[in-house]
């Protein structure tokens, strides 16, 4: 039975989100005994809410508040205000992403000491190694019941058609590398289904076989009688004491009433835009660049990874929309590789678009015969997401709008972001090699289309050995207050080419025991 906690009891750990950080810390801290309580800004949807169909829950789950894209990127042209596809709703994001479970590579932890400096960009190591993150890239992978990882013991799922012409192009140009690691059950698994091969995976797995922290953390960690879940529970603000030490968070519950919670210890997982603005909006006389930014770090170094799409209409059909949405994933390019005129690597992902959204994202804004030619061979079509390492730069970030506010009397969040040299680079390579890869196997069209809004967002709230180059520590710790812990992506030092979901959870794995361990001493 779910805990129920009063206003003013101080002794939970208040965690603001419930997605892959915030819903997976609270299930891993209360199975180690401690109490806590969820804030979270979204409604708590089921799985009788989900319905498959693109638009529908676009609108239903998608993090729609105002937001202003600004900069260089062509965001600021192609949506907006909306630099960003995430779910405001209890498992955040969990509920959207594919499935795909990528690790980074040993030297995506240190991107500073493997590229040198890179004029125009602000990079540093991660103050931890991938031999240190190991161990608990195993415990995520069993977890959330990686297909294919020895960790889980689970098979890789089928092979659909959309996997086969992707990955039979990618052998005839030479590549090898080409990996499926879905946190999808191929079989039952942890009382949930197989995949039933549905296709909706982006739209929330409507029988549950994908992991989301929706069906799968949250209800464990309510079942352990220790954590109380609040949907509609917006943080306004963290608040502190007159010696630096935070005392609590002050939201806006279902009925728009402000309250305040108080806390033992907060954990901020309200993803790399939400996180760092509700930092920023926390500031005081005490923390006057906002709270835990004595570094002018908070909002900055904002990631996203250097993307592009593209598809391909083939001479027969492949009904890439059967099965999974992520199909195979061509990771050859990944590998560290200095020499192909840009630093970092990429992933050429087999990512299904349903009908409405192939027609949306094509060609934004415009109509006319080149679009609905291709629309019309739609079944016809294989697809492709380049997912490339994003350089931290320090301009690329969050800021507050100096007027205009949000329905919480809130500023709203300014997200800017200017391509550096380097995604251009990569961009066009990972097109170049889609294009070969497509007509390798008899494509008689490819048509490169502009990124997405962004669903990868890191950064913001950077990991750093010294406090001036970041926000938190190697245990995602700020490094200006003790009892106060950032527990999502926007603690990425740097974004490798990999999905971020994977290494969010054992990152929130890894700092439950940390807390706990803490907690347990007195420490906090």
């Amino acid at each position: 039975m779910a805990a129920k906690f009063d206003l003013d009891d101080d002794s939970a750990v208040v965690i603001i989100g419930s997605g892959a950080g915030g819903g997976t810390l609270a299930n891993e801290l209360a199975q180690r005994g401690v109490r806590c309580v969820i804030l979270e800004a979204g409604k708590h949807y089921t799985q009788d809410d989900i319905e498959n169909d693109e638009w529908a829950m676009f609108s239903k789950i998608s993090w729609l508040d105002k937001r202003i894209s600004a900069g260089g990127w062509h965001h600021t042209k192609t949506y907006p205000n909306l630099p960003a596809w995430i779910v405001k709703g209890v498992g955040g994001s969990t509920v959207h992403w594919a499935g795909l479970a990528l690790r980074f590579l040993p030297h995506d932890f240190r991107t500073r000491s493997t590229y040198g400096h890179v004029p125009g960009a602000n990079l540093i190591d991660w103050p931890i190694s991938y031999d240190d993150l190991a161990p608990y890239y195993d415990l995520a992978e069993k977890k959330m019941g990686v297909a294919g990882s020895k960790s889980s013991g689970l098979p890789l799922l089928p092979e659909n058609n959309h996997y086969k012409v992707l990955a039979e192009g990618a052998r005839r140009i030479g590549y090898k590398d080409i990996v499926r690691p879905m946190a999808i059950n191929s079989k039952p698994y942890d009382d949930r289904p197989g995949c039933l091969q549905i296709g909706f995976c982006m739209q929330g797995c409507k029988i549950g076989a994908k992991w989301s922290t929706l069906y799968t953390e949250i209800p464990k960690a309510l079942a352990t009688g220790r954590v109380e879940l609040r949907p509609q529970a917006m943080a306004l603000q963290v608040q502190h004491n007159s010696k630096g030490k935070v005392t609590g968070v002050l939201y806006v519950d279902k009925d728009g009433k402000r309250q305040f919670q108080k806390a033992k210890v907060v954990c901020v997982a309200g993803n790399s835009i939400e996180s760092p603005r509700l930092l920023l909006n926390s500031a005081s006389n005490l923390f006057p660049q906002g709270l835990a930014n004595s570094s002018g770090q908070v909002g900055r170094n904002y990631l996203n990874h250097t993307t592009a799409a593209a598809v391909a209409i083939h001479q027969k059909p492949v009904y890439m929309y059967r099965g999974t949405a992520l199909a195979a994933v061509v990771s050859d390019e990944a590998a560290l590789d200095t020499k192909r005129g840009f630093y970092g690597g990429y992933h050429l992902e087999g990512l299904s678009l349903g009908l409405p959204f192939t027609a949306a994202f094509m060609k934004p804004g415009g109509w006319g015969r080149e679009v609905t030619s291709a629309l019309e061979m739609y079944d016809h079509m294989s697809c492709v997401w380049v997912c490339g390492e994003d350089l931290a730069a320090e301009q690329n970030g969050i800021t507050l709008h100096a007027t205009e506010k949000d329905q919480y009397g809130l500023p709203v969040p300014v997200v800017s972001k200017t391509d550096h040299a380097n995604d251009a680079a990569m961009r066009r390579h990972g097109l170049d090699q889609f294009r070969k890869m497509s007509e390798a196997v008899g494509a008689t069209r490819v048509i490169d289309m502009p990124p997405y809004p962004a669903s990868h967002n890191m950064g913001t709230n950077r990991m750093s050995a010294k406090a001036r180059d970041g926000v938190v520590n190697k245990w995602g710790q700020t490094h200006d207050i003790k009892n106060l812990f950032v527990s999502d992506g926007s603690q990425f030092a740097s974004s490798s080419a990999a999905n971020p979901t994977l290494t969010i959870v054992a990152l929130a794995i890894r700092q439950a025991g940390y807390i706990a361990g803490a907690l347990k001493r007195q420490e906090l």
